[in-house]
């Protein structure tokens, strides 16, 4: 999109009485149970809701607080199941999920220790604005993603699981399970046949200077655009339109792309990352993020998951890196399926 024309045809500030509705697409979808999320635009996911009514938030914190849960300064325990024995391998894509909370802190200690690894090797090493994810962070950030889902539908053994692990460790998963566990609440199972597109993300480092464009253009930190991606799409595998018909990768309902798409493509991702800052600057953001993401999806459970995102990819860039391989699940009435990935 012409950065120039963008600028010339900025729309203001509206007041939400005024504001056109933006639906979670793959939320709404969500009405279809897409476990992947969606925000400002309609997008079903993993907890993006397509909630409509209510009043905006109350300004509050952009920061979510922490939920405490054990000890996080405990030191890690043992593990002596046999699932739990060291390699220098990473997981198979159906790997065995340990049940003790000991078990799974050792799990994820490895894993995520692995996992930053395998992330510096392929910045280092790779080419992140070219291609996919190498094997072996497509593969432990799919086991980590899988042990975060195993905590958040198990809150008893997730908080002896935080107890058992070194204090930065029992933040990011408390975070990490916490922002599932929300989006999970506002999933609606699908009882019929599963019908999704799924296609392969743009390069990590591509959709990274996306991000910091927009960001900078609007004011919006990077990381909360990035993290809006993550719920509505998981970066762009999800390119079906939702049932409410919101498309696009920051799955956009028509009259909110028509006020706020600066004449660009709902599709296209540039312009639909432009779209997202614009809205979300003309909702509150950066001074309330509660407030503009509460305008994007009407639902705080959506907020908190995705202020917790956000918070874990300005800690560490390399969980930009491990959430952009994070794999797009359904929730059916049967149970959960995994639609991409190995």
């Amino acid at each position: 999109m012409n950065d120039q024309h963008a600028r010339t045809s900025r729309v203001p500030f509206l007041p939400a009485s005024r504001r056109p509705r933006v639906l979670t697409g793959l939320l709404a979808a969500g009405l279809a149970g897409l476990v992947s999320l969606s925000g400002c635009a309609g997008a079903l996911g993993e907890g993006s809701p397509a909630v409509s009514g209510g009043a905006e938030a109350p300004a509050v914190p952009a920061t979510p607080p922490e939920r405490p849960s054990g000890d996080p300064s405990a030191p890690v325990m043992p593990d002596r199941s046999p699932s739990a024995e060291p390699s220098a391998e990473p997981p198979a894509p159906d790997a065995k999920i340990p049940r003790d909370p000991a078990a799974l802190a050792a799990a994820l200690t490895r894993t995520t220790a692995m996992l930053r690894d395998a992330v510096d090797d392929w910045r280092r090493e790779g080419d992140p604005a070219k291609g996919q994810a190498p094997e072996p962070v497509v593969l432990l950030s799919l086991y980590e993603q899988r042990l975060y889902r195993h905590l958040a539908r198990n809150p008893g053994v997730a908080s002896r699981t935080y107890g058992k692990l070194p204090k930065d460790q029992a933040a990011r998963a408390r975070d990490n399970v916490t922002a599932i566990r929300d989006l999970l609440s506002l999933a609606h199972p699908v009882s019929g046949p599963v019908k999704f597109r799924i296609e392969p993300p743009e390069p990590a480092d591509v959709l990274l200077d996306g991000f910091r464009r927009a960001g900078r253009r609007f004011g919006i930190d990077w990381q909360v655009l990035a993290a809006v991606m993550l719920v509505e799409t998981k970066f762009g595998r999800v390119r079906s339109p939702s049932y409410v018909g919101a498309k696009g990768p920051m799955q956009f309902m028509p009259g909110t792309w028509k006020a706020y798409g600066m004449g660009g493509d709902i599709e296209d991702t540039t312009d639909a990352l432009l779209a997202a800052a614009n809205y979300l600057h003309a909702s509150g953001a950066p001074g309330d993020y509660r407030r503009a993401l509460y305008a994007y999806n009407h639902s705080q459970a959506y907020v908190d998951a995705v202020l917790l995102h956000a918070r874990q990819m300005k800690r560490d860039i390399r969980n930009y890196y491990a959430y952009y391989t994070w794999q797009v699940y359904v929730i059916t009435t049967k149970g959960e399926r995994r639609l991409s990935g190995p």
